[in-house]
């Protein structure tokens, strides 16, 4: 056991030593957020209490480079994993853009955490779904009203996925479909015409971003139908929106907008969401880049209902990033006092020593937690090899660049 400790606190000091926090960081030293913590169990409570509850939506977490903003989703995975929630941390990045929902659904699948299940989410979540219990009948009512929020080939792949129990290859690609695979119109037509069901279900085109947001609404049910509470997704680093051209950052102000205030046309799914921004972001972007007066202005100068939308969507989400964030609060000396003496613990157990108390950074506000971590680290590693050697540690900042980013130019414009 000591030896398995031991191993547990190396992969916690690499993690905190690169900044990247994992389950052994995360584990040993939680979070003293307490206001986020409190927003976040009561994003919990409203998915729990759903439909009869107002709508959950999420919350916007702002905060400096090396606040501790990832640290805390991870925190909060764990919280959400433990109250019986299916948890997904996405990191928006070039491959994964905020304002394209089909490859945020993509990530979100793909990275999506099952309590106390290792494999594939939507595997398990497939095989937890019992034709004859409470819950999956609901999901079968929702998904079969005539005003449900979703296409209707999702209540045919729904209907087709319990007739075609013994048919194991085309279960399996209806699983697919509901994991963002294609299902092509002509396979599930054919399928549901052996069924005697083709007059039931009308199968129209439709667009992959509105498919994919609508994958968002009935995945969350489905991981309810399997006996989940719901679907918690983590959207870390989402400045990375401030690099993009102007009319994906309208949509990603957007998408924001949908996540924080709540699916306006479900607001009922069994979903809440959490994002991180940097605390410069308005600055730069909103003022620096004049989003606040041009990006509506642009939009509803094309005349189109569809961008009059628009528009107002994106006003909403530079609302939100404007008045609505949850800002980090930087650590006290009570935090910092814990913190010392958790990772002096940890460094000892990982080493096999007994670390000599040190002195670190100036505790100064302008000083970042994660600062501190590292150079307690940093110091104690050198102490550990060099029980003499006094070191010197300095620290200097590190600017967010959020000028826009030409490799990422054109990439939605079609739309």
């Amino acid at each position: 056991m000591s030896g398995e400790r031991s191993v547990g606190s190396r992969r916690a000091l690499e993690a905190l030593r690169a900044g990247v926090p994992n389950r052994d960081a995360v584990a040993a030293l939680g979070s003293m957020q307490v206001g986020v913590e409190d927003r976040f169990s009561q994003l919990l409570s409203a998915v729990r209490a759903l439909p009869e509850a107002p709508p959950s939506g999420g919350m916007l977490i702002g905060g400096g480079f090396g606040t501790g903003k990832s640290h805390v989703l991870e925190h909060l995975a764990h919280l959400a994993l433990s109250e019986g929630f299916v948890v997904s941390k996405v990191v928006v990045s070039k491959e994964t853009p905020l304002y394209d929902p089909s490859k945020v659904f993509r990530a979100a699948i793909e990275q999506a955490k099952v309590p106390g299940r290792p494999g594939s989410a939507i595997d398990e979540i497939a095989a937890g779904l019992l034709g004859d219990s409470p819950r999956y009948a609901e999901l079968y009512r929702w998904v079969h009203q005539d005003d449900t929020p979703v296409d209707s080939r999702f209540a045919a792949t729904l209907f087709l996925h319990e007739y075609a129990r013994g048919d194991e290859e085309f279960s399996d690609r209806i699983v697919r479909f509901w994991a963002g695979d294609p299902l092509p119109v002509a396979d599930l037509r054919r399928r549901l015409k052996e069924a005697g069901a083709a007059a039931t279900y009308k199968l129209a085109a439709i667009k992959e971003r509105d498919l994919s947001v609508q994958r968002f609404r009935f995945v969350a049910r489905l991981m309810q139908a399997a006996g989940y509470a719901g679907w918690v997704v983590l959207l870390d680093e989402a400045e990375l929106i401030g690099r993009y051209t102007s009319l994906q950052r309208a949509k990603s102000y957007a998408e924001i907008a949908r996540w924080v205030k709540g699916d306006r046309d479900d607001p009922s799914a069994p979903i809440c969401a959490v994002l991180t921004t940097v605390d410069d972001f308005e600055p730069q972007v909103l003022v620096g880049k004049n989003d606040n007066e041009l990006i509506g202005k642009r939009l509803r100068a094309k005349g189109t209902a569809e961008d009059e939308l628009l528009a107002a969507q994106a006003e909403t989400g530079m609302r939100i990033i404007e008045r609505e964030q949850v800002q980090l609060q930087p650590p006290g000396r009570e935090e910092l006092d814990r913190t010392y003496t958790q990772l002096k613990h940890i460094h000892g157990e990982a080493y096999g020593w007994r670390p000599p108390d040190v002195a670190g950074l100036e505790r100064l506000p302008s000083n970042r937690m994660r600062q501190y971590v590292r150079a307690w680290i940093n110091e104690w590693d050198l102490r550990r090899i060099y029980p003499t050697y006094q070191p010197e540690i300095s620290v200097g900042g590190l600017d967010v660049d959020l000028s826009t980013d030409v490799d990422l130019e054109g990439l939605d414009e079609q739309d």
